[in-house]
C-alpha cells in the first residue's frame, strides 16, 4: 500500500510541477490516467478475498425513500444537525471525532421518509485510506444526496479539501455524466469524432490515455468540449454523480458582511444547528436536490390517500415504475390506470404503463379480471 501511495504522491507532485499548455496536455493526460488507475487500486486491493477488502462502507441498512449523508470535517456540527432534524441521539461534544461510527436517523418530510446518516468526520488524505475515510466515503457513495457541513468560522478552503477527497473516490458532486460515447472494438485503432468544436482533447491525448488502460481499438464520439478527466471517468465507469448541498453551520458566530460573502457560493444554505436557524430552508433545499415525485393512490370508490404517497425518482416516474414500487406482480395484472393531476390532459385520463407522472398526481390502477 505504501508503494501505491508513494506513486500517487510522485504523480501529484509531477502534475503540480508541469505547466498547463497545449504542449504538455498529452503528458498531463497520461499522468491523470495513471493516477485514476492507482486510486482504483487503493479502493479495490488485488490481494484476493481476505484482508481488509475493498472500500466497504458502514453496515447501515438502507431504509425509507431516499438516503442523505452528512459529510464534513470533525467538529463542524454534523451530529447536532442530525439530533435537531431527526430527534435521533448522536453524541455531541466539544472535542473532535466524537462520532466514531455511522448514526442513522429518519426525517418525515412531505410524506416521504428520508434516511439521514451522520458519518464520522473525515480528514485530509481520507481518499488514500487515512482515518476511517475509506469507510466514510464508501457509505457516501450509496447516498442519493450529500450534505457537506462546513464551519462558517473556519476558512472556505475546507470546501475544496472535502471536494478533493470525494472526487478522489469517484464521487462527482453536482455534475452530469459526461456526454460522450466510448465504444471498444476489435480492430481499426483509436478514432475520435466530434459534433462540436473541441479544444481540450486531440487524438494523441486520447491514444495516450487509452494505451494506459491497454485499449488499442475504440471509437470516441464527443458531443461537447470534453476534458481528459471526462474521458477517464467514462473509461473507468465506476463514477457516481450525486447532488450536493453545502450547509454552512454556526452562522450565529459570524458578521452579516461575512454572511453576504458566503451567500455568493453556489448550492449553499446557511444554518445554525445549535439555535435551529433555517433548518426548514435546508430541508427544502435537500428535497429540491433529491428531485422526488409524490404520487397518491386512489382505491376504487374511495377518496385518495393523501397521508402516505408513493415516492418515485424524477428519472423513473412512469405508471409502470409506480406499479413496481407498490408490488412486483401488479405490473403483470395491469389493465389501465386512471390519472388525476398535472400530467393528465383531462380528469381523469385513462393511460397505459408508459405514461409519465408528475408530482402530486392521483392514480387508480384497474387490474385485469
Amino acid at each position: 500500500m505504501a508503494t501505491v501511495l508513494q506513486k500517487i504522491k510522485d504523480i501529484e507532485d509531477e502534475m503540480a510541477r508541469t505547466q498547463k499548455n497545449k504542449a504538455t496536455a498529452h503528458h498531463l493526460g497520461l499522468l491523470k490516467a495513471k493516477l485514476a488507475k492507482l486510486r482504483r487500486e487503493i479502493l479495490t486491493p488485488s490481494g484476493g478475498k481476505g484482508g481488509g477488502g475493498a472500500g466497504e462502507g458502514f453496515d447501515v441498512t438502507k431504509s425509507g425513500d431516499s438516503r442523505v449523508g452528512l459529510v464534513g470535517f470533525p467538529s463542524v456540527g454534523k451530529s447536532t444537525l442530525l439530533n435537531k432534524l431527526t430527534g435521533t441521539f448522536s453524541e455531541v461534544a466539544s472535542y473532535e471525532f466524537t462520532t466514531l461510527t455511522c448514526i442513522p436517523g429518519v426525517i418525515r418530510y412531505r410524506g416521504a421518509k428520508i434516511q439521514l446518516l451522520d458519518l464520522p468526520g473525515i480528514i485530509e488524505g481520507a481518499k488514500d485510506g487515512k482515518g476511517r475515510g475509506r469507510q466514510v466515503i464508501s457509505t457516501a457513495r450509496t447516498c442519493n444526496c450529500i450534505v457537506i457541513v462546513l464551519d462558517a468560522i473556519k476558512p472556505i478552503t475546507h470546501k475544496r479539501l472535502i471536494e478533493k477527497e470525494l472526487e478522489g473516490f469517484g464521487i462527482r458532486l453536482n455534475k452530469e455524466p459526461p456526454n460522450l460515447t466510448f465504444r471498444r472494438k476489435d480492430k481499426g485503432g483509436i478514432s475520435i469524432t466530434a459534433s462540436c468544436a473541441v479544444t481540450n482533447l486531440d487524438l494523441d491525448t486520447v491514444k495516450a490515455v487509452c494505451s494506459e488502460y491497454r485499449i488499442h481499438n475504440a471509437d470516441v464520439h464527443l458531443r461537447y468540449d470534453a476534458t481528459v478527466d471526462d474521458l477517464i471517468d467514462v473509461i473507468e465507469g465506476s463514477r457516481v454523480y450525486i447532488p450536493c448541498v453545502y450547509a454552512v453551520n454556526k452562522i450565529d458566530q459570524i458578521t452579516l458582511e461575512e454572511l453576504e460573502v458566503l451567500d455568493k457560493l453556489p448550492h449553499y444554505c446557511p444554518v445554525s444547528a445549535h439555535l435551529e436557524w433555517n433548518l426548514d430552508g435546508l430541508l427544502e433545499k435537500v428535497w429540491e436536490y433529491l428531485d422526488l415525485v409524490r404520487v397518491f393512490t386512489k382505491p376504487r370508490g374511495a377518496n385518495p390517500d393523501y397521508e402516505d404517497p408513493v415516492i418515485l425518482s424524477a428519472k423513473t416516474r412512469t405508471v409502470d415504475d409506480f406499479c413496481n414500487r407498490i408490488h412486483k406482480d401488479m405490473s403483470k395484472q395491469f389493465k389501465y390506470a386512471l390519472v388525476w393531476g398535472s400530467s393528465a390532459k383531462h380528469k381523469p385520463q385513462r393511460v397505459g404503463k408508459e405514461h409519465e407522472l408528475e408530482d402530486e398526481d392521483v392514480v387508480q390502477i384497474v387490474k385485469k379480471v
